[in-house]
């Protein structure tokens, strides 16, 4: 990736990582795929924030489809 940034994930309980992507929505999906827990629904909820600080963003992943969406 060469113009990958640095972003924190995390689902609601707490658990998260640092990973580089390209966007917030790409750190969402990224996290969600290698290490968000299965949700019942088949969707999980993952807040995104740069490294650096700044607003945290937040996404619903529909992790068969691989579908995203910000949250509602």
């Amino acid at each position: 990736m060469t113009d990958a940034l640095r972003y924190y994930a995390h689902t609601d309980s707490g658990h998260g990582h640092l990973l580089e992507a390209s966007s917030y929505e790409d750190a969402a999906l990224s996290f969600a795929e290698a290490h968000a827990p299965m949700a019942e629904d088949d969707a999980v909820r993952v807040v995104v924030q740069a490294a650096d600080g700044g607003p945290e963003h937040c996404f619903v992943i529909h992790l068969h489809s691989g579908a995203v969406e910000a949250c509602g």
